[in-house]
């Protein structure tokens, strides 16, 4: 057995407590290390699923890995759903500001809404969004003025009009054309007054039936046999939630419809003239990099907008509808067999 004496004892036992500071300072500066290398969290948000709203998500999401933040390695983003509910959005819009986001993204009006009464200081961007100006978010498309920018899903209403017209031929000028959508819905309402003014340019009637819910669709569209030529809907959450629905008791009642979304089109509407939601998405996710990067701040960030992809045409919804479609538009359009 080996005894130390008590200064041997006295000088191992400083020499241990020495060696455990030491340690103690090297966990502290690698802690400080691993906070200099800490991930931005960025907060993203849709209001419900669908086809239109998750294409924006990708492409956002796309976009800023493209732009070198990627989720995982640069940022972290905290991807949330709303399912529709207004509580919920109120939540995850609480949720982001708790984790102190550094940018915020937001798909559809409602969405967005939610996110800017949370938060006045984190940078919102934003798309599927119709008009920035009558969600009362910013001060002005050219001039934001705040916390919020982005870009517009509007698409080419009096175009859209005029496929309907070229579609139907004759029947505008003795029949209405029908309209529903969400009255719930500041985007619905803003692009349902455009159309109802470019009708009355053309002396077209219109007749307009509300779906507050998937569960109003059938009764709106069943609303409208009989007495209308074709139906026309604007980007809506609501129905591009119920768009198997829309299109399968459309071609039912031997209705052409022309949508604002393609998305539609691909699940049976007639045909469209509309953005690339995809698109959308990369386009506010290149704002979003350029807000991370320090580029851009929102206030000073003019409101984006995109133009219009070419018509899109469903050639079986065309025959199980019994409509001849014209040549000219056969061969400008892009088709889905």
């Amino acid at each position: 057995m080996i005894r130390l004496s008590s200064k041997t004892f006295s000088t191992c036992a400083a020499a241990v407590i020495a060696a455990l500071a030491l340690a103690g300072c090297g966990e502290e500066k690698t802690t400080s290390a691993q906070e200099k290398t800490a991930l931005i969290p960025v907060g993203v948000v849709q209001l419900v699923e669908h086809e239109a709203l998750d294409a924006t998500v990708r492409g956002f999401i796309d976009e800023l890995s493209a732009r070198g933040f990627r989720d995982g390695e640069k940022i972290r983003i905290d991807r949330q759903n709303a399912q529709g509910d207004q509580t919920t959005l109120a939540n995850i819009g609480s949720r982001f500001v708790s984790a102190k986001s550094e940018l915020i993204f937001a798909s559809s009006t409602p969405a967005l809404q939610a996110m800017a009464r949370s938060t006045k200081s984190i940078p919102i961007v934003a798309t599927a969004v119709t008009s920035f100006e009558a969600a009362r978010v910013v001060k002005s498309d050219k001039a934001p003025g705040g916390n919020v920018t982005g870009v517009s899903n509007l698409g080419p209403i009096a175009d859209q009009l005029a496929h309907l017209v070229e579609l139907t031929g004759e029947k505008t000028r003795t029949q209405p054309v029908g309209v529903i959508f969400n009255p719930s819905e500041v985007n619905a309402e803003y692009q349902v007054e455009k159309f109802r003014a470019e009708a009355k340019a053309r002396g077209i009637t219109v007749v307009e039936a509300a779906a507050g819910s998937v569960n109003d669709v059938p009764q709106a569209i069943a609303s409208m046999k009989g007495k209308v030529c074709a139906l026309w809907l604007p980007t809506d959450n609501v129905l591009a939630s119920a768009a198997a629905n829309v299109a399968k008791l459309a071609i039912d009642a031997k209705l052409p419809v022309i949508a604002s979304d393609s998305a539609l089109v691909r699940s049976g509407s007639l045909a469209s003239i509309s953005v690339d939601y995809y698109e959308l998405g990369r386009m506010t996710g290149s704002i979003g990099a350029d807000i991370l990067e320090g580029k851009k701040k929102p206030a000073d960030t003019p409101i984006a907008f995109q133009s219009a992809r070419k018509p899109l045409l469903n050639l079986k919804t065309a025959e199980a509808i019994g409509l001849a479609i014209p040549e000219k538009i056969l061969a400008e359009s892009d088709k889905i067999q």
